[in-house]
């Protein structure tokens, strides 16, 4: 039986879910979920437009949606690690609808890797041995996360980043497209890595660094 699943975001990050979901039900002849649309509280008319173009629907306002108390598994396609953790936490807290992991299958993943729940893994990432991956952390496609590396809950690693070796990554952080950070650092709660900066050590809580190296 297929597992009804929806997805929560109408933007760019939502659509490449919708990739990955598909990407997984093209691995058998039955497919594994039931994609019934998108959540999106106010998307805009291109992103309805492309939605539309794709044979998918806007199934309106998220409080409307748990309002209907419909049991459905989810994806929280936020890009933003603040506000995808106030979402995914107001649906935790007020429905029993349940996040669910997903992994593209063209993602390369090591041995004695553990993801969260409600994380989404894009096509082309790769992860090393040893690495653990919290809950709804987005793996954005080309990024690469070296081992013995923890990626705590709500992380983003966008577009072709690049995270060494035995790095720790703290919740509600951003690391930015083709980003790389060295062997070995701790990357603090709630900051964020400009894209291309390259990080050579260690990042504070909630600060924002960028440039080669980064500052």
């Amino acid at each position: 039986m297929l597992r009804p699943v929806i997805v929560v975001g109408a933007g760019g990050f939502g659509r490449e879910v919708l990739d990955v979901l598909e990407a997984i039900n093209k691995q058998s002849a039955r497919g594994q979920f039931d994609i019934l649309g998108v959540v999106d509280d106010n998307p805009s008319s291109l992103s309805r437009a492309r939605l539309g173009h794709r044979g998918y629907k806007h199934l309106g306002r998220l409080a409307d949606w748990l309002e209907k108390g419909t049991a459905t598994l989810y994806v929280t396609a936020i890009g933003n690690p603040v506000v995808r953790k106030a979402i995914s936490n107001l649906i935790e807290s007020e429905t029993s609808l349940e996040p669910i992991t997903v992994v593209h299958p063209s993602a390369v993943i090591g041995s004695e890797v553990y993801f969260g729940k409600g994380t989404v893994v894009c096509a082309g990432v790769n992860v090393s041995t040893n690495v653990s991956v919290g809950g709804h952390v987005h793996l954005n496609p080309g990024a690469i996360i070296g081992h013995d590396t923890t990626l705590c809950d709500f992380v983003s690693v966008n577009p072709g980043a690049i995270v060494s070796g035995d790095v720790t990554v703290e919740k509600e952080s951003l690391i930015g497209a083709g980003a790389i950070v060295l062997q070995g650092l701790t990357i603090g709660a709630g900051s964020t890595v400009g894209a291309g900066a390259v990080v050579t050590r260690d990042v504070g809580e909630g600060d924002i660094v960028k440039g080669v190296p980064a500052r």
